[in-house]
């Protein structure tokens, strides 16, 4: 069994909810990465998105385009984050961690060099934004050959059609976009995303996990009570761009917010 999928079951044997956070790796600096991820590991996190930096992260609000921009700037790379990926492992074997980005960099390096690569690391799973299903056999055979699962995003316009190519194909779970609109773009309206959630499950057992628009521990809480995992992103990566000479505090108010989400999730539960 994988890692996400035993993080799947070990949740839900206890009647709780998996709270993701998201950063992107070498923001603000690569030094950083590995202790915020251990630090929101402890602050409650169940599985880490960890973002591959990309000069054009079309999904993306202007916050983790900033993220992106800034771990560029400083040279890092697809290898130098699966680096941080391995150096992440040599303390902590559990905690699945799945990489999120876009198609460049992987074809850039190879669907099977990158697969191996990405196994060796300790990565437990990949979301390609911008890599639809009809288009993805190349990579979906490079991962599963190497054990590692592939993530696929559903957005409230996608179709009774669409929901079931895309569970057929996925593995670990299903990420559910709140929101037409980038990451951070707006709030979210819980009723509809219960709404698509139920038609979701009827083409799936997998656990679906819901993003975009969760923004404090209400929200988090909220959409806890519907959705087998809740993904947040722009919240953090905020913080990381006001306080990126504050390394200290940065790190506080990360793990402070992902920590009273953990508290909201539960409480609901």
């Amino acid at each position: 069994m994988s890692r996400i999928a035993s993080c799947f079951q070990t949740l839900r044997r206890s009647g709780r909810k998996a709270l993701i956070p998201y950063i992107t790796a070498g923001d603000p600096q690569p030094a950083l990465t590995v202790p915020l991820l251990h630090a929101m590991v402890a602050a409650g996190a169940d599985l880490i998105e960890l973002g591959v930096p990309f000069s054009d992260p079309m999904a993306d609000g202007p916050v983790i385009q900033r993220a992106c921009e800034r771990a560029l700037r400083q040279g890092v790379s697809l290898r130098q984050v699966l680096e941080l990926v391995r150096a992440f492992r040599c303390e902590d074997r559990t905690t699945p961690l799945v990489l999120m980005g876009y198609l460049n960099p992987i074809e850039c390096m190879g669907y099977q060099d990158f697969a191996r690569a990405a196994a060796a690391a300790g990565v437990d799973g990949v979301l390609t934004v911008d890599l639809p299903p009809e288009e993805a056999q190349e990579l979906l055979t490079a991962l599963l050959a190497v054990d590692l699962d592939p993530i696929f995003l559903l957005a409230p316009t996608s179709t009774p059609e669409r929901i079931q190519k895309v569970a057929a194909l996925a593995r670990g779970y299903v990420y559910y976009v709140s929101l037409k609109g980038v990451t951070g773009a707006a709030t979210l309206d819980v009723l509809d995303v219960g709404q698509k959630l139920d038609v979701i499950r009827r083409y799936t057992d997998l656990p679906v996990g819901v993003g975009f628009g969760i923004k404090d521990a209400a929200s988090a809480a909220a959409v806890a009570r519907l959705a087998d995992a809740v993904v947040v992103g722009s919240a953090l990566v905020s913080w990381i761009e006001q306080l990126e000479d504050e390394p200290e505090r940065l790190q506080t108010e990360i793990t402070g917010l992902l920590a009273a989400m953990r508290r909201a999730m539960d409480a609901g539960a």
